[in-house]
């Protein structure tokens, strides 16, 4: 399957600025996407993604910048001479056609011998699990099921982009998590260039190449989802990635003779030597400690590779006992610190707890600008 002449296009955006009368949607994007790589544009609602995909796709134009794709720019190009083939969370497949026909009606177009289309609209009809669904008109089918018939209609073409807006929006939870597997698969054997656009970390994380992280209408970061994870380059990039969220506490930096003290309100952690050197313009100042909650451990579950770690107590405020995992929130006084652990474990309310820390996956942020120093 999908042996015909395609050929891969990087994408590249450069100022894209766009305005909705007094609102401005998009602030100034600049993301370069390369030849057959899958980027998930990733964001809370209302954060530009689905603005910044429609005007990849020729359904808006900017207000500003340019949309260049390979050499060609294509910015004012309408989709038809794009070469794009697009799903978006309103599935619009054709009321008066078939499934069989929905799916097959973009290879019509393209005049792809008949065998090869019959070919091509079963192969994709069993992966999306709608091959019972052939003959059926829209109206007879759910709304999920009209989704999937989007987007099989979408991956029997072979264009040099493909666009993608929450796609799997309306399928139930075990097809979301087959299919977000058989794209993955399908993009890296097709070797499409994918920009696929959700607000679901856990499908940008596992499906992404790279991930650009939005909000209000800017890229806060781009990278691999391992570095997304490990290394935010902000506030709201450690924040929005991770469940639980990442816990965030103001510490003061106090410089001690064998390194740095984080002093917060409740506790004070210890740093060793080497921390001095990258936080010697932070000593006498508030910084925002970041620790994600699978970096700490209760007594008796801590690993032994841990070698830089100190501890903190608390009390324990609730229980969220979730079979594999165990999410305790602990009170240290001023503040609820959440741990993830494993779901062996199971601390009563209103016990004392020692948590250690992994130090080397602790972040600090300026508090001012909200970056990432460590």
């Amino acid at each position: 399957m999908f042996m015909g002449d395609t050929y891969m296009v990087d994408v590249h955006l450069r100022g894209v600025v766009k305005r909705f009368g007094k609102t401005i949607a998009l602030r100034g994007i600049d993301l370069d996407i390369n030849d057959g790589e899958f980027v998930v544009l990733l964001g809370p609602s209302g954060c530009g993604k689905t603005t910044t995909l429609r005007i990849i796709a020729g359904l808006e134009k900017p207000t500003k910048g340019k949309v260049i794709f390979g050499n060609r720019e294509v910015t004012y190009l309408p989709p038809r001479e794009r070469n794009i083939s697009m799903v978006f969370q309103s599935y619009a497949v054709w009321p008066h056609m078939t499934v069989y026909d929905n799916i097959a009606f973009p290879l019509k177009i393209k005049k792809v011998p008949k065998e090869e289309i019959d070919k091509r609209v079963k192969w994709a009809a069993e992966l999306l699990q709608i091959s019972e669904l052939l003959n059926r008109y829209p109206h007879q089918l759910s709304g999920g099921q009209r989704q999937r018939v989007a987007v099989a209609r979408a991956i029997v073409v072979e264009p040099q982009v493909l666009l993608m807006d929450e796609p799997l929006s309306n399928l139930d939870a075990l097809l979301r998590v087959k299919m977000r597997s058989e794209i993955k698969k399908l993009q890296r054997r097709i070797k499409v260039t994918t920009i696929y656009v959700t607000h679901d970390q856990v499908e940008a994380m596992t499906m992404g190449d790279r991930i650009a992280v939005m909000s209000a209408g800017k890229i806060m970061q781009v990278g691999t989802p391992w570095e997304i994870y490990n290394k935010p380059a902000n506030v709201f990039v450690a924040g929005f990635i991770g469940s639980p969220q990442m816990n965030f506490i103001d510490v003061t930096i106090e410089e001690a003779q064998d390194g740095i003290n984080l002093i917060s309100s409740d506790f004070t952690i210890k740093l060793p030597q080497e921390y001095i050197s990258l936080l010697k313009d932070y000593v006498g100042k508030t910084m925002i400690l970041g620790i994600r909650p699978e970096h700490m451990y209760p007594i008796g579950y801590v690993p032994a590779s841990l070698q830089k770690k100190d501890k903190i107590k608390g009390i324990v405020d609730f229980v969220e006992a979730l079979g594999s995992d165990t999410i305790i929130h602990l009170n240290t006084g001023s503040k609820i610190i959440v741990v993830k652990t494993s779901g062996t474990y199971r601390p009563k309310i209103g016990e004392e707890l020692e948590i250690v820390i992994d130090l080397d996956k602790i972040h600090l942020f300026d508090k001012n600008t909200e970056k990432a120093i460590i």
